[in-house]
């Protein structure tokens, strides 16, 4: 930019100020060093505005032309690399505004009619948050089928299965990474319906107000590819729901990640010694040669923090703000632009990883017999075969665990006569479901863990969350009705 461009924002305004800002005021006041990221759809909501400014007959065809050819200059000029831009201008808008004036002149001057900075800047962001939300999608479907494939080539590998991080029931690892890809299925639609509450275009809004100009803001919602302009244009101005709404949804996400990688850091320890993360995403230690540290999974964990620090911040931000605008929403900007950043780099990261780890499922599969997993599957076995009372089956599996730690071994190690001396009903029979295969080949009920229902859930996931193009919609797994029975055809019931 030439020293013309560079004049200062207090020219733009007019005459009422008569003294250029303070050094410490253009520092606090200036944005330009985070929201130039909103260049391309400033520069696209400008062109969209000058365009049916010059259909409205507000300005001149030529001006039009000499609007549009200026911006797209401009718009080569930044994406070259070869734009200054200048913090005294404090904004992205000023900045590109300011520009154009230099290269078409009086022209560039009429492109503000009808509007105001208020409108230009929420438009401008919806945009942004609209084009994150498509990436994001794509990111989170791109994990979903890392998991969903990494869970059909561990349908029936048995893992333990934990509640309170004790082990609590033998499950398969097909059907344990099988919740995140639900979790991450909830997480697309969240961002779905964010996308769309916030299909509504504020431009024309002006500055609180609206404008007395014949403008068309119809027209302008559609060239934008909104569904329709706001109906309220204090609301178009003074609200950034749509930028809390994608923080919520970022921070869901981000939690059900750190959870994923919180288990990748316990799995890969060498007490667990579940899973083996690739070492492109692991580090070594400088003073310990043996260390393989999960450092990448330990990120991800902790990056959930950043993102849900910047939902509260915005919500803090907002919380007390009159309407319309104040200058106190330029906050909104940086803390989603981060936290943008942070979770994509999180689910390309938290993908990567798990496409190259590699399970060790002889080990899962011998500590999913550890701590009397199987004592409900003794307990439910009393019931459907013995007609026992379940609070009384609970009982008696409880001093079979009793007895089987008494002795230091497995509930399937206790002899016919210690398991006839404990309850005269458990007969040689039992033993049939003591072993962890039998235990998960049983979870046949809908949503289980057995295989034959695992590999329902996988068909059914790359129909519902992989076999779109577009944002995913929530849309529930398929209703138990339509499942196959427990023990029917296809199913591990009657394999035992």
């Amino acid at each position: 930019m030439t020293s013309e461009t560079t004049r200062s924002a207090r020219e733009l305004w007019g005459g009422h100020f008569a003294t250029d800002a303070a050094p410490l005021m253009e520092r606090i006041n200036a944005s330009i060093g985070f929201d130039k990221r909103l260049w391309a759809q400033d520069i696209r909501g400008s062109m969209a505005h000058a365009r049916m400014l010059a259909r409205q007959g507000i300005i001149g065809e030529a001006d039009r032309e000499a609007i549009t050819a200026g911006l797209e200059a401009i718009a080569r000029e930044i994406a070259e690399g070869r734009f200054v831009f200048a913090p005294e201008l404090e904004d992205i808008h000023l900045n590109i505004e300011a520009r154009l004036t230099e290269r078409v002149g009086e022209a560039g001057r009429r492109l503000h009619t009808a509007r105001s900075r208020n409108d230009q800047v929420a438009t401008d962001f919806r945009l942004w948050v609209r084009e994150a939300i498509d990436r994001v999608d794509g990111l989170l479907r791109g994990l979903q089928r890392v998991l969903i494939d990494r869970a059909e080539a561990h349908v029936a590998d048995v893992m333990p299965g934990f509640t309170h991080l004790q082990a609590a029931q033998p499950v398969t690892l097909g059907h344990h990474l099988l919740a995140y890809v639900e979790m991450l299925g909830r997480d697309r639609s969240r961002f779905a319906d964010a996308r769309a509450r916030m299909d509504e275009c504020p431009l024309g809004a002006a500055a609180l107000a609206g404008t007395s100009f014949p403008i068309d803001r119809e027209a302008t919602a559609r060239e934008l590819g909104f569904a329709r302009p706001m109906a309220n244009s204090i609301d178009a101005v003074s609200d950034r729901d749509f930028a809390l709404d994608y923080l919520a949804a970022a921070s869901i996400c981000a939690v059900h990640l750190a959870r994923l990688a919180e288990e990748l850091v316990l799995w890969s320890t060498p007490q667990f010694g579940f899973v083996r993360l690739p070492e492109a995403f692991t580090s070594g230690s400088s003073i310990m040669p043996q260390k393989r540290n999960p450092d990448a999974a330990e990120l991800v964990r902790g990056k959930s923090g950043r993102v849900i620090g910047h939902l509260v911040s915005l919500l803090t931000v907002l919380k007390g703000l009159p309407l319309a605008y104040s200058k106190d929403m330029q906050e909104d900007k940086e803390g989603l632009f981060d936290a943008a950043d942070t979770l994509e780099l999180c689910l390309a990261a938290t993908a990567a990883m798990l496409e190259g780890a590699r399970f060790d499922t002889a080990r899962m599969r011998a500590a999913a017999g550890i701590g009397y997993t199987t004592a409900t599957d003794l307990a439910d076995w009393l019931v459907r075969v013995k007609g026992v009372p379940f609070r009384e089956a609970h009982g008696i599996a409880a001093r079979a665990v009793r007895r089987a730690e008494e002795r230091g071994c497995g509930l399937e190690d206790l002899t016919d006569e210690e398991l006839l001396a404990l309850d005269p009903r458990l007969d040689p029979a039992v033993r049939e479901v003591l072993g962890v295969d039998r235990s998960v080949a049983s979870r046949t009920s809908f949503g289980g863990t057995a295989p034959s229902r695992v590999r329902e859930a996988i068909a059914a996931a790359r129909r519902r969350f992989l076999d779109r193009a577009e944002g995913c919609r929530f849309e529930p797994g398929p209703r138990a009705e339509e499942a196959p029975a427990s023990g029917g055809e296809g199913s591990d019931e009657g394999k035992r």
